[in-house]
C-alpha cells in the first residue's frame, strides 16, 4: 500500500506548472536531516502532494515517487539524497493554507507542526481530507 507524502518548492524556484512541463524531477537540495529521512523513507509509488510554499501556500498537485533515494548530485558532502518524482495530475481546486488550517480532522499535519520542513509524511486520513477539500 503506498504512503503518502507532501513536498514544498517555492513556486518561484520550482512550481507545479514547471513540474508538469518538465515531467519529472530529482528532489535535490534537502538539507534537514528530518526531512532527508523522508525522502529515504520514500518507496516507488508513494502519493505525493506538491505544495507551494512562500507564494500561494497551497496544495496544486499530486505526484507520484518514481525513484527511490539516491545520492542528491547537488549535494556538496556526502550523506545527502533524493527521489525523483512524477506528476500525476493537478488538484481539481488548490487546497489553501487557510483551509488545511480550518480542517479540525488537519490540527496535527505536519505542515502546522512543523512548518519550516519541506518533505514531510501524511497519514492517509490527512491525504483523503485534503483531497476532500480540493473536490
Amino acid at each position: 500500500m503506498p504512503r503518502h507524502w507532501m513536498v514544498k518548492s517555492e513556486p518561484a524556484s520550482y512550481s507545479w506548472e514547471q513540474f508538469t512541463k518538465d515531467g519529472h524531477a530529482a528532489w535535490t537540495g534537502v538539507r534537514n536531516f528530518q526531512a532527508r529521512n523522508n525522502l529515504r523513507a520514500m518507496k516507488t509509488g508513494d502519493i505525493v502532494l506538491f505544495y507551494h510554499s512562500v507564494t500561494g501556500k497551497e496544495v496544486v498537485g499530486i505526484a507520484k515517487v518514481a525513484r527511490e533515494a539516491y545520492p542528491d548530485p547537488t549535494a556538496d558532502e556526502p550523506g545527502w539524497d533524493c527521489v525523483d518524482l512524477v506528476p500525476a495530475k493537478p488538484l481539481k481546486k488548490s487546497v489553501t493554507l487557510a483551509a488545511i488550517k480550518a480542517a479540525p480532522a488537519l490540527k496535527d499535519i505536519a505542515l502546522l507542526k512543523q512548518s519550516r520542513l519541506s518533505v514531510m509524511p501524511l497519514t492517509a486520513e490527512e491525504y483523503a481530507v485534503i483531497l476532500k477539500l480540493a473536490a
